[in-house]
């Protein structure tokens, strides 16, 4: 299938990668612009002479918009630009990263799975990992951080229950609605939920320095911490009565991925970033 690359969060390389872009067509989508105001930087990513075409508006279709579109440039000569094959990728071992999770998941992931995304900084790379994984569909949050995940992959796993969902979930914004996993357990839903456990708000510790704030100071640091005192997810899905387990090497996360996607009902991965 073809190998589609999501916008760069990180607002330089989102610029380098519009950089020679003369147009863009929008289909439902809003022309890409950095998500906080950065000093010195530019809001928009894209070009200042790049035009954007919106070919779509609310109310009309989507698809049918994009069939005349491939008509009217006789695409249907063209090869697609960049194909990824089939394959599944050795799996890593030892120290537990963002990597290798990815891989594991690229790996196991069943056919037809449904991935809802808001692993925020720790996911960044997912779809590079994940071009020759079984064909999935992907969610992902479309504001800022506050707590998509958990509830969308029950929305997911209610509207097609016949199709395995997984959630990456960073575990700062899983807190905001941690109450979902009782949902998952309550109706039975096939749905597996990674938390990636760095035990901080990464992204925001980040953008603290994009932003020029500089290195924060301990009061800003115990606002984004999240281990005084440490949050144990395995402890919170059992009292949702989600069945749990930790990972904390990339050979236990892959196993205990394998067994959870072969599995029907709620499970839940604390992965020890």
């Amino acid at each position: 299938r073809v190998a589609v690359d999501r916008v760069p969060y990180v607002i330089d390389q989102a610029v380098r990668t519009f950089a020679e872009t003369e147009q863009v067509i929008l289909v439902g989508a809003k022309a890409p612009v950095g998500f906080f105001a950065y000093p010195g930087k530019p809001g928009s990513m894209l070009p200042k002479d790049c035009r954007v075409l919106d070919l779509y508006v609310a109310g009309e279709d989507p698809v049918a918009a994009i069939a005349a579109l491939f008509d009217a440039v006789g695409a249907g000569e063209a090869p697609p630009a960049r194909l990824a094959l089939r394959h599944s990728p050795e799996l890593p071992s030892g120290r537990l990263t963002p990597e290798a999770i990815a891989i594991a998941l690229a790996r196991h992931m069943p056919a037809d799975a449904i991935i809802c995304d808001e692993s925020v900084s720790s996911g960044r790379d997912f779809f590079r990992s994940t071009y020759g994984a079984e064909p999935h569909d992907f969610l992902q949050l479309t504001g800022g951080a506050i707590g998509i995940g958990l509830p969308l992959a029950a929305g997911a796993a209610l509207a097609c229950p016949d199709r395995k969902v997984i959630v990456l979930q960073a575990d700062g914004s899983g807190m905001y609605t941690v109450q979902a996993l009782w949902t998952h357990a309550r109706e039975k839903l096939d749905v597996v939920t990674i938390i990636f456990a760095n035990r901080r708000y990464q992204i925001l510790l980040g953008e603290l320095n994009n932003v020029g704030a500089g290195p924060p100071g301990e009061n800003a640091s115990r606002m984004l911490n999240l281990d005084d005192p440490a949050l144990d997810w395995v402890k919170l899905a059992a009292g949702m009565g989600v069945e749990a387990a930790r990972a904390e090497t990339a050979d236990g996360f892959a196993d205990l991925l394998a067994s959870a996607c072969r599995r029907k009902g709620p499970f839940l991965i604390e992965a020890m970033i």
